[in-house]
């Protein structure tokens, strides 16, 4: 797990890394957003709570970026685990 040479292994690694590193950076995005909107929020008292909400939010999305690493490298050692499991039957 975490090897770097999984991603290009072969054409299906290539998009499964191409697609999550897609949804890793929306996350990124989305977090970064939120914090910049709160923090505008914050100068006004009465969308104090809002921009809390947005904080709250955005550090939820700074949160799923690990995990969407991790279940990136799950789903590359299962694709893994098929492979060797297919040359095992033909052997």
């Amino acid at each position: 797990m975490f090897d770097p040479k999984t991603r290009t292994k072969t054409h299906s690694n290539a998009r499964l890394f191409a697609l999550y590193e897609i949804i890793y950076t929306l996350v990124d995005f989305a977090a970064a957003f939120l914090f910049i909107i709160g923090s505008i929020l914050f100068f006004d008292e009465a969308t104090v709570t809002f921009g809390t909400w947005l904080f709250l939010i955005g550090s939820i999305c700074f949160a799923l970026k690990p995990t969407i690493r991790l279940t990136r490298e799950i789903h590359y050692f299962r694709i893994g685990q098929v492979d060797e499991l297919a040359k095992r039957a033909e052997g």
